[in-house]
């Protein structure tokens, strides 16, 4: 289903996903209506799940971004996960392996922000806060396997 052609159409995409489609197709030899055509259904086929727009979260008045690690208490993970959606600020929550069962990308206004979010999550378990500094990577694209 992703051959050359729908990796091109993923890359300019992902670059930018308010580009035309008469725009890619300029670029990787297509017409609009072909452009068009597969990544319909790639929508269909579940490759391309939809389109966002990013936000800076320091011009929305957030001063802090952080990787938030939780440790489930016996018998508070099931309750966590139902919990997790109601909280405005974790703008990404994975379940994973190893010692600690959730990881979480949140944003927070303040210090004082953080405290008040911290004493809500510390009855689901044990946490560790790491304050993001900067930016490495980000939304970086995901690329076809190398041959």
């Amino acid at each position: 289903m992703v051959d050359e052609l729908n990796w091109a159409i993923l890359e300019k995409l992902q670059q930018n996903a308010r580009r035309s489609f008469a725009d890619i197709g300029r670029e990787v030899g297509l017409t609009s209506p072909a452009v068009a055509e597969r990544v319909k259904k790639m929508e269909d086929a579940g490759i391309i799940r939809g389109y966002k727009t990013e936000v800076s979260y320091q011009k929305t008045g957030h001063q802090l971004k952080a990787i938030i690690t939780l440790r489930a208490f016996m018998g508070r993970l099931k309750p966590f996960l139902e919990k997790v959606k109601d909280f405005k600020e974790v703008i990404n929550c994975y379940r994973i392996t190893g010692n600690e069962n959730i990881i979480m990308e949140v944003v927070l206004y303040d210090q004082s922000h953080l405290e008040v979010f911290i004493d809500k999550l510390i009855t689901y378990g044990e946490t560790k806060t790491h304050i993001i500094l900067s930016n490495v990577i980000e939304h970086a694209p995901v690329k076809k396997k190398s041959s």
